[in-house]
């Protein structure tokens, strides 16, 4: 499951303020300026801080966000831009950036060279 996939699957519990807070905020986190170790912060935050109202959607959505963690957070350091490009579905930002733009992408993926 890709950043794109886990936020289509955030949204369809979107009924719950709490939880379209959490899709929101995940959407606007692909054109901000924080990096994957801040998303990945922000988020544990967030499932720590906030009242989801039905435990289930919780648990769910919680061992989803935590499956892709792993995948792709947790090993972020062996892979290449690519794979980062694709896991946070960044190619289209990527390929129409600017060079400074880029910079700033390869920041957001912990990619600096």
């Amino acid at each position: 499951m890709n950043y794109d996939e886990y936020i289509e699957e955030v949204r369809k519990y979107s009924s719950d303020e709490v939880i379209a807070r959490l899709a929101s905020h995940l959407k606007n986190w692909k054109s901000d300026n924080t990096n994957v170790i801040e998303l990945a912060d922000s988020i544990e935050k967030f499932f720590g801080n906030s009242w989801i109202s039905n435990e289930e959607t919780h648990s769910h959505l919680y061992r989803l966000w935590a499956s892709f963690k792993t995948a792709a957070i947790s090993g972020i350091g062996g892979m290449t831009v690519n794979e980062r490009l694709y896991w946070f579905c960044l190619f289209e930002r990527y390929e129409n950036a600017s060079e400074v733009e880029q910079q700033v992408i390869y920041a957001k993926l912990c990619a600096n060279t």
